[in-house]
């Protein structure tokens, strides 16, 4: 089972609940979530 593909979509949900919930995690959620889908984007080649 293959779970790359779902990383994405799943970060993006979970970074906009957080966000909605404390939106000063904005500027580090986004960090973050760059930084997994640049890994996964490396790793995945």
């Amino acid at each position: 089972m293959n779970l790359v593909p779902h990383i994405g979509p799943v970060a993006a949900l979970v970074a906009g609940i957080l966000i909605l919930i404390m939106p000063r995690l904005l500027n580090f959620i986004v960090a973050i979530y760059l930084i997994i889908i640049g890994v996964v984007g490396l790793l995945g080649k």
